[in-house]
């Protein structure tokens, strides 16, 4: 891939980065991407300038396939001023996972996180009961959480919204979709 890419093979840690066993996340294909091609995408640590390297890669070169890590795994590598809160969360939410800057500093040991950022937290959604309860506590954790609290609750379609933006309540939620993003009913995405 690095051949037909100039432009990544010039990057910091990019030629070494499968070797490392560094991952990739997959993404959002691009507008006209063949289909038989996986996107993926790696985002190098913010002293390289924080850049988003989108690729594509042929199926057979995916060495493995690997869910995002839990929360309970990652965070022992968060900052040290957000274990009492990820603790919380976890007990909270044991299936929690993390997307963002603690799943990059998890999964290639290169810093990501500072003082300032958020964490990125996946929620599974079960059933409109269950995911209600869950936003009212996640809200509770976050008004004290030294970090910012981002994240989206995801469905078992991988359908997922922003849990804010459920929190609040609006009638009509932004779904992110691998295909696509578009608007849904709050109360059909909960249901």
């Amino acid at each position: 891939m690095l051949r037909g890419r100039a432009d990544l093979a010039a990057e910091p840690f990019v030629a070494g980065w499968a070797e490392c066993g560094r991952p990739l996340v997959a993404c959002r294909p691009p507008r006209g991407a063949p289909s038989a091609m996986i996107a993926a995408g790696l985002a190098l640590p913010p002293q390289f300038g924080k850049k988003r390297l989108s690729v594509l890669l042929p199926p057979e070169a995916i060495i493995q396939i690997a869910p995002p890590p839990s929360l309970a795994e990652a965070a022992i590598d968060a900052p040290e001023p957000w274990r009492d809160t990820l603790d919380i969360l976890i007990a909270v939410e044991p299936e929690a996972a993390v997307f963002g800057g603690l799943a990059w500093q998890h999964g290639t040991g290169l810093r990501y996180l500072a003082d300032t950022s958020d964490v990125d937290l996946l929620f599974p959604h079960r059933s409109r009961v269950e995911s209600l309860i869950l936003l009212e506590r996640v809200a509770a954790i976050a008004d004290a959480a030294p970090m910012r609290l981002d994240g989206e609750l995801i469905r078992d379609d991988g359908g997922a919204v922003q849990w804010r933006e459920l929190f609040d309540g609006a009638s009509e939620v932004l779904v992110k979709r691998m295909d696509g993003v578009g608007p849904m009913a709050r109360t059909a995405f909960l249901s």
